[in-house]
């Protein structure tokens, strides 16, 4: 015991060595004031044997060895700077090896740059294409006493181990001991204000992020390889009103949408989602069997859906139980506007095809197949390819022919801006409102949902 509390002192005193050598103060040991060093951690932090409880700031070009679950207290913030590196030790905590998790039960502030993105992994060594769906750790968890949350400039990957007996997120009652994954990022209060911006959400065994409660703006995230025997890049339940625009979304396992308001109740409202200029990539071909395959719309969601460029994707929207319309327990909100989005294909076959259920291999069959869950009342204006009518959207750096429909590595020379003449530049026009447009505030800034724009897809020309 008293080795391990020494081990983990030690641990915690590495964190204070900056990237120039430079030592600095750490509130958690008890010394109080002293280094005031710009670039480095400048926090209050408590250790037990399976937490690292901590408030205050990472300074820039911090790096921190997470051997515990992190949590940021109640009534308490932590703000990471740009460079931060947290490295999270895949050993897990205790016997039982439980996926370490952050735990916000107070306010995070993740300030990354595009130069200096903020980042969340493991070691670099563990880093690999085999690790790609090995649920190395626990993600974001943020707690229902979690007011605000900003996530900046940040890349998040690896995550999605088992919640297991012990796991804080099974113990708070927010997952279920071996039912669940850790999603990368996880929001539960009704009354919180999250924004994720700029940031890259990747590798991992279940969603990129699952909101359950908040007003939220998900917005300029690339998504990539989130699921892997199901999950999608954003899953939204009751009691969240979000605007999700102008992110990549490339091979989620299921879908890159599922807009649900299941759980909806007399204290849990009604989820409310606009999501407009979104690219969404070869999602659905990953799944052990056939569920949603592109964007997942039921459970009385308000779905408003436009201007997506949806490029190889096994299915078309769905509204699944559409006949049975504004129920929490069947079909979505038929106030709904799903409509004037783009499907394209490529001509490559997937290499997973279940003759037994639709038989579908080619994204073109998929969009033109005749689903049950395909509602006759959406995508009337949108455009859809058909075999004899391939529409290639011409992406500055993306072959929509090359690219294997059950890839899952993401590419970083890919450029999903539009190049001068491509044929998401000519939409249908339609008009939405983003709940977001006048922004939400946290932490005395103002963040902006974007504008709706003329085009399909997430990024325009250059």
């Amino acid at each position: 015991m008293e080795r391990n509390l020494f081990i983990a002192l030690l641990s915690v005193m590495m964190v204070l060595i900056s990237c120039d050598g430079k030592r600095g103060n750490n509130g958690g040991t008890g010394n109080g004031g002293g280094n005031t060093e710009p670039d480095l951690p400048d926090t209050n932090t408590e250790l037990t044997d399976t937490e690292m409880r901590v408030s205050g700031t990472w300074k820039a070009g911090s790096e921190i060895n997470l051997d515990r679950h992190l949590v940021i207290p109640e009534g308490e913030s932590l703000t990471i700077e740009q460079g931060t590196k947290i490295i999270v030790s895949t050993a897990g905590v205790g016997v039982n090896h439980t996926p370490i998790e952050i735990i916000v039960k107070g306010n995070l502030y993740v300030y990354g740059s595009a130069e200096h993105p903020v980042l969340f992994s493991v070691e670099e060594s563990e880093r690999t294409e085999s690790n790609i769906f090995a649920g190395l750790w626990g993600g974001i968890v943020a707690a229902e006493s979690c007011s605000e949350m900003v996530i900046d400039n940040a890349i998040i990957e690896y995550t999605g181990g088992q919640v297991i007996e012990g796991s804080p997120a099974a113990t708070a009652g927010i997952y279920t001991a071996g039912d669940d994954a850790y999603p990368h990022i996880t929001t539960t209060n009704i009354n919180g204000k999250y924004v994720i911006t700029n940031s890259i959400l990747r590798y991992g065994w279940s969603d990129g992020i699952y909101l359950m409660g908040g007003s939220a703006i998900i917005s300029n995230n690339t998504f990539a390889a989130n699921g892997y025997d199901g999950a999608e890049a954003v899953n939204i339940k009751a009691g969240v009103k979000v605007d999700i625009a102008q992110n990549i979304m490339f091979s989620p396992n299921t879908n890159g949408l599922k807009l649900s308001s299941s759980g909806q109740s007399e204290t849990r409202g009604q989820a409310v989602v606009n999501a407009y200029n979104n690219v969404i990539i070869n999602a659905g071909w990953r799944r052990d069997g056939e569920k949603g395959g592109c964007i997942y719309v039921e459970k009385n969601c308000l779905a408003n859906v436009v201007y997506n460029l949806m490029v190889n994707c096994k299915f078309r929207a769905m509204t699944p139980n559409y006949n049975n319309p504004n129920s929490p327990d069947a079909g979505f909100d038929d106030k709904s506007v799903i409509d004037y989005n783009m499907y394209v294909s490529g001509t490559q076959k997937s290499s997973i095809v279940y003759p037994e259920e639709s038989n579908v291999g080619y994204a073109y069959e998929g969009y033109n197949y005749n689903h049950k869950s395909y509602n006759p009342n959406i995508d009337v204006n949108s455009v859809i390819v058909t075999q004899d009518n391939l529409i290639d959207p011409q992406f500055v750096n993306f072959d929509i022919n090359a690219v294997s429909l059950t890839d899952y590595v993401y590419n970083s020379s890919w450029d999903f801006h539009l190049k001068e003449g491509s044929p998401a530049l000519n939409v249908n026009q339609i008009s939405i409102t983003p709940s977001f447009i006048n922004g939400i505030e946290i932490n005395e800034k103002i963040y902006q949902s974007p504008e709706l724009k003329p085009y399909y897809g997430a990024l325009g020309t250059k």
